[in-house]
């Protein structure tokens, strides 16, 4: 094998690591969004459950904040979906079952998976994202962090004071375009997240 021969071979091996090592960044990315699309949408359907379970037991208010978070949760898995399928992916998920216990416990797991979100998981998602310069992955795993953090406090509001989210109902609103949720009417006129006019936020039904 002469110089020339070997210098090409070389090079060759050297350009095919580099496409390797390329996609394999790509797909760390495109592997933490499907975990966020999965992640977000056992979330929904679990909310969905225990705010028939707050129902029943006559947690009205906590009832309207899981259906306003399994709304939020709808609209960040929408938006995950679109960067997937921009990557040349097809989002799927596995909805796995979910135990359904007391209000209270179910609050308590709601809080703890989301604390988990917003402190470990979706840091290192952004990061890795910003890594490869994805600029709408960075987007929507930033949007799905701050909705969550949100979710975070009104659950610890409503396991603080359970006794007063027993009766009536609360109105919730959730921004369209990042999920962002606010109790009752907001008091300013964009959201803090995305700048979406409030005047568009959502009433969860």
């Amino acid at each position: 094998m002469n110089r020339a021969t070997s210098t090409l071979l070389v090079s060759a091996f050297g350009i095919a690591l580099l496409v390797s090592i390329t996609d394999n960044v790509r797909t760390k990315t495109r592997a933490n969004l499907m975990a966020a699309y999965s992640c977000e949408s056992n979330a929904r359907a679990k909310y969905l459950a225990y705010a028939q379970k707050a129902d029943r037991e006559g947690y009205g208010k906590v009832a309207d904040l899981f259906r306003a978070a399994a709304e939020s949760e709808k609209i960040e898995l929408n938006n995950q979906a679109l960067v997937i399928q921009a990557m040349g992916g097809t989002p799927r998920t596995n909805i796995k079952h979910h135990a359904i216990r007391s209000t209270r416990k179910n609050l308590v797991d709601a809080k703890n998976e989301e604390t988990y979100e917003t402190a470990v998981m979706y840091p290192q998602f952004i990061a890795q994202a910003q890594k490869e310069d994805n600029e709408d992955a960075v987007r929507m795993f930033t949007y799905a962090r701050a909705a969550e953090v949100q979710h975070v406090k009104f659950y610890e509001e409503a396991l603080d004071n359970l006794n007063e989210w027993k009766s009536g109902k609360t109105e919730f609103r959730v921004c369209p375009i990042c999920g962002y949720t606010v109790q009752a009417k907001p008091v300013f006129l964009a959201c803090p997240v995305c700048a979406t006019p409030t005047r568009l936020y959502e009433s969860p039904r």
